[in-house]
Parts: C-alpha cells; structure tokens; sequence
C-alpha cells in the first residue's frame, strides 16, 4: 500500500489543499440557518460544493504525475495501471469520507437542526464518490494540470447553480429544470431536501442510486486512460 500512504501525504502537502481538507470543512460546521431557504444550515449546502472543488484538486495530482512524467517511471516498475489508480482513488476516498464524518458529526455535536444525520453521512459519501470520479474523468482528457483546473472551476460554478445547490430549482423556468437533471448537484439538492422533509424511503435510494451510477460511468471514463 505505499502507493496509498504517499498518495495520503501528498493530499496535505501544501497549504491550499490543507486549507480545503481541514480549515473549510470545519468552518462549514459554524455557519447558521437560513430563513426561509436552504432548510439545513448553509454549512451543509455549502458542503456540497466544497466537495466537488476538493474532488478535482485531489483529481489533479494524478494529472500533475502524468504532466511531470512521474508515471512513465512508474510504468517500468512492477506497479499496474489498476494499482497506481486504486489506491490513489482510495487515498481520495478516505480524506472524502472522513470529511462527510467530521462535518455531520461534527454538526450533531455543535448542535445544528440535521434531522437525519445518519442519512445525511450516507447522501455526502454518495455525493464524495460521484465528484471524485467526475474529476477523474476530466483530468483524463487534459495533459496540463493548471488548464483543467481553470476550466473545471469555470464549468463547475455553472453546474452549482443549475444544479439547485445555490439557488432553489423552483424558480427556475421549465426548460431549466428539465436541464437540471442531468447534473449530479441537482441529485445532492434533492437528497437535502429529502432529509428535512422525504418520508418514502425509496426516493432516497433512487438519488443515491443516480449518484453511484454518475460514478461508476465516470470512473469506467477515468480509468481509461493508462498511466503509460
């Protein structure tokens, strides 16, 4: 696993990934309630997009290994496209996961209104995968780390706010929402909403369903594209 565990270090290596791994994620903890809209706390709609900016700057440092060369001297050791690739995605996985526990727990303990924080955990985890296989996806078709980022940013802020993230989906038009769909962000929208006021439990599952086959598409898109 030393893939794994270098793959860990270098997630922290630098001041701005800190910043986005640890110092966001707790200040999202603080942030209060709305009046009338999002119905949980800022933090965790906020939390959402934070999530898909720190899939696409953990995304990028297989980009950077590709940029500098770094995995064509990987290609002569004994280490396999699939080993290079999993245990980088699990090093991902993990910094993601602990972030969704660290920001839901932390919430329950500070005292914000969740309602169902376990479902939140799960919907947030969910979300983490889709973003992280998104990103992957996107490196694979670019040769330069500071391009895809720059138009991944450009892009993103698009999907945020026709995905429902950063204004209610009920004001838009109906072409719009139509167009909403497709979005990841709208499927996170609509799971938030579930956890302040859904009742049939299959809807939940039906987002999260889409949120897992976002990803697994995605990853099969990513992974594609051999580190040689």
């Amino acid at each position: 696993m030393t893939i794994f565990k270098f793959a860990l270090k270098r997630s922290f290596s630098n001041t701005t990934n800190l910043i986005f791994l640890t110092l966001f994620p707790i200040a999202c903890i603080f942030l209060p309630n709305g009046e009338d809209w999002p119905f949980l706390p800022y933090g965790y709609q906020y939390f959402g997009i934070l999530i898909l900016f720190v899939g696409i700057r953990l995304a990028t440092i297989i980009l950077e290994d590709r940029e500098k060369g770094v995995v064509k001297r990987l290609a002569v050791a004994p280490i396999s496209h699939f080993q290079y690739l999993s245990q980088n995605l699990l090093a991902y996985s993990v910094i993601l996961i602990l972030q969704c526990i660290l920001v839901v727990f932390g919430g329950v303990l500070y005292g914000q209104e969740l309602y169902q924080p376990g479902w939140l955990l799960f919907l947030f985890v969910s979300f983490s995968f889709a973003s992280l296989a998104i990103a992957l996806a996107w490196i694979s078709i670019y040769r330069k780390k500071d391009v895809s980022f720059l138009v991944y940013m450009s892009l993103i802020f698009i999907v945020i706010i026709l995905g429902g993230l950063m204004i209610p989906i009920e004001i838009f038009p109906d072409l719009l929402k139509r167009i909403a769909i497709i979005f990841p962000t709208f499927w996170l929208a609509e799971g938030l909403n579930w956890i302040v006021f859904g009742e049939n439990i299959l809807d939940f599952l039906l987002i999260n369903g889409v949120l897992w086959l976002y990803t697994i598409i995605f990853i099969i898109i990513g992974s594609t594209r051999k580190i040689y």
